[in-house]
């Protein structure tokens, strides 16, 4: 079987990757990275290094017209300022009723259906991509939800001829829980690119910063993507 990954530069996805390869051979894995309109391309570059690394085969779509009408903090577009804080504090904000400012609307959704066609028509029949648990916590990013993903992955089987299935194997896992298994496999991790802001280094305040640097901190080791943590 082939799989196609949706490669983002970032640790989850990386992951995902790495998993896959494992799993299906680098020969049987093809990595899917996507513009948004992202305010900066280091995640994308990120992507590029690290399917280099691994020998896979890379495809790349832009869907950033799609999003043009959106007002999320990472967005080009965006009149907001990119929280600096965790994710635990943003959602007390929002009294976990809604999605936090760097929410950009249905992106997953978009991004499978989008993947599921490409999918398709190079043969492949499992998407990996790496939504988690921290994620889907309390409204933060709802389309990283274990029933979002149910009812996509249901949606592409049957919208597929029963050829295609999604496969969100860190869905009921945290961010340090994904680190650890990507420790196991080997993951390139010096390679990723988390942060929200496009500077020279990660910025270290922002919600993804933070949440990154906790899970390789639960896993009792430094992050080789920082440089000056060294």
């Amino acid at each position: 079987m082939k799989a196609l990954v949706l490669s983002s530069g970032g640790v989850d996805s990386t992951t995902a990757l790495g998993m896959a390869i494992a799993k299906y051979g680098k020969e049987n894995v093809i990595a899917l990275s996507i513009s948004y309109g992202q305010k900066h391309d280091k995640e994308i570059q990120a992507a590029s290094a690290v399917a280099k690394y691994y020998g896979v085969e890379q495809l790349f779509l832009d869907l950033s017209l799609i999003f043009s009408y959106s007002n999320s903090s990472l967005l080009k577009q965006s009149t907001e300022e990119i929280p600096e804080e965790s994710y635990a504090e943003q959602i007390k904000e929002t009294g976990g009723n809604k999605p936090v400012s760097t929410y950009v609307p249905f992106r997953n959704g978009l991004f499978l259906s989008s993947a599921a066609s490409i999918a398709l028509s190079k043969d492949c029949g499992v998407i990996y991509y790496g939504a988690h648990a921290d994620d889907a916590a309390g409204c933060a990013y709802p389309d990283c939800s274990p029933v979002f993903n149910n009812a996509m992955n249901e949606a592409i089987w049957e919208g597929s001829g029963r050829q295609l299935r999604i496969e969100a194997p860190f869905v009921n896992m945290n961010k340090a829980d994904i680190v650890r298994i990507g420790l196991e496999l080997g993951v390139p991790y010096e390679l990723t690119w988390s942060c929200y802001e496009g500077g020279e280094e990660p910025c270290g305040k922002c919600g993804t910063c933070i949440d990154r640097a906790a899970a390789f901190a639960a896993n009792g080791v430094k992050d080789p993507a920082i440089r000056f943590n060294n």
